[in-house]
């Protein structure tokens, strides 16, 4: 990972110890851990519709062109369909879940954060 740091910064500082986050980047990277944990600890085990709802916030945050090139888009679109597809064969190695937290601190950096957002209320995890 190329900005541990300032990836813990975010999650110290936007990320509660319950519920979602009322900041982009903090939801971003709250999800990114629920999904890594979940596969890296549980094997996708229980793997549901808000599995899904975390992983397509980080496509749709993240599949921005404003701030990221041709080459990081696909590498995003990539990382995420991996994720979705991987219900019966989790994705357990680090890096996937490092280089979308990577992206999420230069969307942050490129956004000027923190970007407040809305709390979904028919997500549960």
């Amino acid at each position: 990972m190329k900005y541990f740091e300032e990836a813990k910064q975010i999650w110290l500082n936007y990320v509660p110890k319950n519920g979602q986050s009322e900041v982009v980047e903090g939801e971003l990277i709250r999800g990114i851990e629920k999904l890594r944990w979940e596969a890296q600890s549980n094997g996708n085990a229980n793997w549901d519709e808000g599995f899904e709802m975390l992983a397509s916030y980080v496509l749709d945050v993240l599949y921005d062109d404003g701030v990221f090139e041709l080459e990081a888009l696909s590498e995003i679109k990539s990382d995420v369909h991996t994720l979705l597809t991987a219900e019966f064969t989790p994705y357990l190695e680090d890096d996937l879940y490092d280089r979308l937290t990577d992206r999420v601190v230069e969307w942050h950096v490129a956004k000027e954060g923190p970007v407040k957002r809305e709390i979904n209320p028919v997500l549960y995890r």
